[in-house]
């Protein structure tokens, strides 16, 4: 079986035919830690930037591969590229690197014996956030700590009541504050991050509460007739700054509310949503805004 990890630029190394995709960002995809021992002829990998992320994807790649399969490894000079060399040298790899197109490219076999695995391994897996005892993993988005942003949501939001959703649920902190009212009856948690889902499922232990692996770019995937979501939107893709990703939030939460229902959303101050907001919803009403963060009630 051969495998490829995330998305690659195709004109800098070619998937191979039939592999299966282990990104956790990709819903549908396998895991790579469900993969057994040595059963890989081969895999491509984009690896993360996080370092403890990008360490416990390439120790778990390096697990999976037969004895002498090929590994090609390749990440942005600033988002780890530079450091691929020397972490593959780390686990007892014999590194070939080339330099293209921003990226560092990296090619191994996998070792008889690499060595550190299961430390890499063990510092990336899902674990009780230190501080936070709440179930994360590196990677996920504010893996480590509560988002300010989210945190002042928390804080403004209103009673709430009915059935809801969190887009871009995270590890689950703001369906964990929106399902303390006992009115609420039912909320859905969607992520593209299969590891955030994870988490939340830990975080969340309600019946009320469902959770969903999914794009939200996706058509069909939030469900209809909502009477609250709560949500902070991304805005970034890729590491780039994308402010389309947020509006698209804000129209898949307008499409799923029910007339009347309500929409409460926490961005960055710089961000101009506001403009996509007034089309949407019938009322628009901001909360709160502090030096970096700002609170809407949308209402439909």
């Amino acid at each position: 079986m051969q495998a490829v990890y995330g998305e690659l630029p195709l004109d800098l190394a070619s998937p191979p035919p039939g592999a299966v995709q282990l990104s956790p960002l990709m819903p549908g995809s396998a895991a790579i830690e469900a993969l057994a021992d040595g059963t890989l002829h081969g895999l491509v990998m984009h690896a993360p930037r996080g370092t403890l992320e990008r360490r416990y994807a390439l120790a778990h790649g390096l697990r999976a591969l037969r004895v002498g399969a090929p590994l090609t490894v390749l990440a942005q000079k600033k988002q780890g590229g530079t450091r691929l060399r020397d972490e593959l040298d780390a686990f007892g790899c014999v590194v070939e690197e080339t330099s293209k197109q921003r990226f560092r490219i990296c090619t191994a076999r996998r070792p008889e014996s690499p060595v550190g695995l299961g430390e890499a391994i063990g510092a990336g897996r899902p674990q009780l956030a230190p501080g936070l005892d709440l179930w994360s993993q590196p990677g996920v988005f504010s893996w480590d700590r509560i988002d300010p942003a989210s945190a002042l949501l928390i804080k403004h939001l209103p009673a709430l009541s009915g059935r809801g959703a969190d887009l871009g649920c995270g590890i689950g902190v703001l369906a964990r504050a929106a399902m303390a009212e006992r009115d609420v009856r039912h909320v859905t948690l969607i992520d593209i991050d299969r590891r955030a889902i994870a988490a939340a499922c830990r975080n969340v232990e309600d019946t009320r509460a469902a959770f969903v692996w999914a794009d939200i770019r996706k058509a069909g995937v939030v469900p209809s007739n909502l009477d609250f979501v709560v949500m902070n939107p991304p805005f970034h893709d890729g590491g780039l700054e994308d402010q389309g990703l947020g509006r698209l939030f804000l129209q898949r939460a307008a499409v799923a509310l029910r007339p009347g229902g309500l929409c409460l959303v926490t961005a960055n101050r710089h961000l101009p949503y506001e403009a996509a907001m007034c089309p949407l919803f019938a009322d628009v009403e901001q909360i709160v805004q502090d030096h970096l963060f700002k609170v809407y009630a949308l209402r439909k």
